[in-house]
């Protein structure tokens, strides 16, 4: 169809649509010499669990795989390059009544197009009060649960997804929020949604890769059109993150049934372009390639110490 057509149907661009990340990722890693492809989770089913009371007499926790900041494990600020000394592998839980200092540079979320400086995009406990002081909510739980992003799927199926529900049990919350960054982070949240669902406690995942989320079969989806790092709204954009949590929270009170997603209807900008640059082939050229494929076996290496304390 020729662009005049376009223009008259208002049809918006090819490379305006969902980032297919899956594809990306296998090729990109191929590219830089890692020829196995990785098996993303599929589900054609998943199980589903309805609220046991309105939302607003609900606890709600908050599953996360930002990481806690660690003073001695270098750069993991705003901008920082990928970090992989600062991921962690086990679970671990935090205190919702206070102020926590979680950040995503141990893992790929978008570092051209976001520079996460505000956590609220990526951890959404501020807004969460928000909603408990409005009465939207009953109450957020005591606790957060952290997620380790496994690319194991028997590791997040058999170990921490079961910790977490334990966790969540003993906090007595109602539901979940599960909010991914990176790719993995997306297969990951599905994985744990999942389990939550299957022993009886409601959940919704808030993410950015719908491909992975979709693939894998989360019960319920708010699909954001954000660059990575963003699940829970736009940065330094109090209103565009009030906005995504409240319909996260509508998904989990009115989803008819399981693999239910729905769109929000923010865009991060007027045309989209950003879609064409994460991990895609057509835009890294030759050396480019071959540093990011040193970069990436040096990041392994710093990331083994911590791989070693799981194991001990």
């Amino acid at each position: 169809m020729d662009q005049s057509l376009d223009t008259l149907l208002g049809f918006a661009p090819d490379y305006d649509s969902p980032i297919p990340y899956m594809r990306r990722t296998r090729e990109y890693y191929a590219a830089i010499g890692y020829t196995t492809p990785y098996r993303w989770a599929h589900y054609l089913a998943a199980p589903f669990t309805p609220l046991s009371k309105p939302l607003n007499q609900s606890k709600v926790a908050i599953v996360t795989t930002a990481a806690p900041y660690q003073p001695d494990k270098g750069d993991q600020g705003p901008g920082a390059a990928y970090n992989g000394s600062a991921k962690f592998y086990q679970v671990y839980s935090g205190d919702t009544s206070v102020d926590h200092d979680l950040r995503i540079s141990h893992i790929g979320y978008d570092r051209t197009h976001t520079t996460a400086t505000d956590s609220g995009t990526w951890f959404p406990l501020p807004a969460l009060r928000r909603a408990a002081a409005a009465g939207t909510i009953g109450g957020v739980a005591a606790r957060f649960h952290g997620a380790p992003t496994n690319r194991s799927h028997r590791v997040t199926v058999e170990t921490d997804a079961p910790e977490i529900l334990a966790r969540i049990r003993e906090d007595g919350a109602d539901v979940a929020i599960i909010v991914p960054n990176c790719p993995v982070c997306h297969q990951t949240s599905t994985l744990v949604a999942r389990h939550l669902e299957a022993n009886g406690i409601p959940t919704v995942v808030m993410g950015c890769a719908k491909d992975i989320v979709e693939h894998a079969a989360a019960p319920r989806f708010l699909f954001s059109d954000f660059p990575l790092g963003n699940s829970a709204g736009k940065p330094h954009d109090v209103a565009s993150q009030d906005q995504t949590l409240a319909l996260a929270l509508h998904l989990l009170e009115t989803a008819p049934g399981p693999q239910t997603t729905m769109q929000s209807p923010i865009r991060w900008n007027a045309d989209g372009k950003w879609k064409l640059d994460y991990l895609n082939l057509e835009q890294i050229g030759e050396e480019e390639l071959q540093r990011r494929r040193e970069e990436f076996d040096r990041q392994k290496e710093l990331a083994r110490p911590n791989r070693a304390v799981k194991a001990a």
